[in-house]
């Protein structure tokens, strides 16, 4: 990306930090509070992890959009379905590798019957394709308007074909249903207890619309230039955008698991202000250094550190061995990353949460130093 624009990759290279920070813990019984999902409705710092994100991937599509429209449709149309299919095949890869796990003290096979179809990759698949199109085909005035029309949609939708009187809860929210028609029970996320997908099909309606703000953003800031009009403009759309998603909640609430509209607007707000402050920093203060080239390497290998954050440690898990015996007699294993946590991190501190989170920054060091080792060999893995 144009070095004018450096701000942009600290913002999505922050992101994909912050994201193997909440997703690597050392025990997912003892995290800090920020570094929790909120139970149900509300938003935690951890909760604008994937939002950040997929803003991002429409901040990057505005500098991209111009070269598909003068290529022309087949262009388009071939370059954003191959993406999309790379992205989405390397979540569903994701989900069932390493295609083996140990049942007892034997090793089988990972069935496809019981793999989860959908999870974070295949979301930013979905989203990136439909926004494209959106935004491709509908250009700046109709993509705006198709948005809005999603959130609302979206919105009507939850109240009735909800639960009457519950339409926002897990059991009363209606989109549950339809994934378990159209993928089946067994491919159903159920980190929740029951079966219930976080994304899931018919959440990513209002996803899609996370990604042609991140757009709106991208274009507006490649067409204003680096001014201060430009980012007061942006503070006050980050703001506008804050108060009305806090309006909304009162009768949509803010809630990440079904991906509510006032948590689309909620989220953005936040974005455009983080990334005003950055550019701030960045591109008029010339704030830079250590801090902003340490998440400048994330950002530009995002998709390969975030797999591997999530592929590697599947993999180690295989690599066993004994740890000690339980007083019943149960023999306890442990691999590479566990028995880091439970002999170096656990009990740094009486607090647990303190190990966990000191495991979690030391992931974020060991991916750091392979996207700069990356980096100075520049090679850059794109899809």
């Amino acid at each position: 990306m144009n070095q004018r624009y450096y701000s942009l990759d600290v913002f999505r290279g922050a992101t994909v930090a912050l994201m193997i920070l909440v997703n690597n813990p050392g025990s997912w019984s003892h995290i800090f509070t920020p570094l929790e999902h909120a139970p149900w409705h509300g938003c935690t710092p951890t909760d604008l992890v994937f939002p950040f994100f997929l803003f991002a991937v429409g901040n990057a599509m505005a500098f991209v959009m111009p070269r598909f429209e003068q290529a022309g449709p087949a262009v388009f149309w071939k370059k954003v379905t191959k993406r999309t299919l790379l992205i989405f095949g390397i979540g569903l890869f994701l989900n069932w590798s390493p295609f083996v796990r140990w049942d007892g003290e034997q090793i089988a096979w990972k069935l496809w019957q019981n793999v989860r179809i959908l999870g974070v990759l295949q979301r930013i698949a979905l989203c990136y394709f439909f926004a494209s199109v959106i935004v491709y085909y509908g250009k700046t005035r109709g993509a705006f308007v198709i948005s809005a029309v999603l959130l609302l949609l979206y919105w009507f939708l939850c109240m009735v074909l909800g639960t009457p009187g519950d339409p926002y809860s897990l059991a009363g929210w209606f989109g549950t249903k339809i994934d378990i028609n159209l993928l089946g029970l067994t491919h159903i996320y159920k980190g929740e207890g029951v079966p219930f997908d976080p994304e899931g099909l018919p959440s990513t309606m209002t996803a899609i619309v996370q990604v042609v703000f991140g757009f709106f953003v991208g274009q507006y800031i490649q067409q204003k230039g680096k001014n201060y009009e430009m980012l007061s403009n942006l503070f006050v759309a980050g703001l506008i955008l804050l108060v009305t998603g806090y309006c909304w909640d009162m009768v949509f609430p803010i809630n990440k698991k079904i991906w509510t509209s006032s948590y689309v607007l909620h989220t953005t707000g936040l974005a455009i202000l983080c990334l005003g402050v950055l550019i701030f920093l960045i591109e008029f203060k010339e704030k830079k250094g250590a801090w902003s080239r340490f998440f400048d390497v994330f950002g530009k290998n995002p998709l390969f550190i975030f797999v591997l954050s999530g592929f590697l440690p599947r993999v180690l898990a295989m690599f066993r061995w004994l740890d000690h015996i339980a007083p019943d007699g149960k023999k306890i294993y442990t691999s590479p990353f566990p028995w880091f946590y439970e002999h170096v991190c656990k009990n740094i501190a009486a607090d647990l949460r303190v190990g966990s989170l000191l495991y979690a920054l030391c992931m974020i060091a060991f991916y750091w130093s392979v996207v700069y080792w990356l980096d100075k060999k520049k090679i850059y893995v794109k899809v």
